[in-house]
């Protein structure tokens, strides 16, 4: 198994309850995400009901339909998802865990802490050099989408 983590830091100028709401909208994502270098396409909930702890999406990607659940749900601090891309035949290839830590500041905005970890089995584990840099830029866009969405213009540090 190959591993990659992360960390990135943002501060989006929004609340943390606010904050924590857009990101645990599944189904709004294409309203905030970046449409240019981003591999996201598309995500939908998949279970009914609000988005809460064990609720499953669907991310369509320019690799291809990706499952995934909420493995953490503590608003408004605590944010995990967990997706997972599996062969035909059931055998794990690569899953990964997008975590956001949120903090209130004494400015009224939040200061997002992104820990991204990805794991690859098989023959993904040769190409978990490339897949961390693709991660890196897909999880920096995503930070700089969602503190867009709020009206920030700053980048992300990592």
């Amino acid at each position: 198994m190959g591993v990659i983590e992360f960390e990135l830091s943002r501060v989006v100028p929004a609340g943390i309850a606010d904050v924590f709401a857009r990101l645990a909208d599944i189904e709004r994502y294409s309203d905030w995400m970046p449409v240019k270098g981003s591999m996201l396409r598309r995500t939908r909930q998949t279970s009914p009901g609000a988005p809460g702890l064990g609720t499953t999406y669907l991310d369509d990607t320019s690799f291809g339909p990706t499952p995934g659940e909420i493995s953490e749900f503590e608003p408004p601090h605590t944010l995990v998802y967990h997706w997972w891309d599996k062969t035909k035949k059931g055998t794990l290839q690569l899953e990964g865990w997008p975590a956001y830590r949120l903090e209130a500041t004494d400015e009224g905005s939040t200061l997002v802490h992104h820990h991204a970890e990805v794991r690859t089995y098989g023959m993904y584990r040769l190409a978990t050099p490339v897949l961390r840099r693709i991660a890196v830029k897909e999880r920096t866009a995503t930070l700089e989408a969602l503190a867009m969405s709020f009206g920030a213009a700053e980048r992300a540090t990592g």
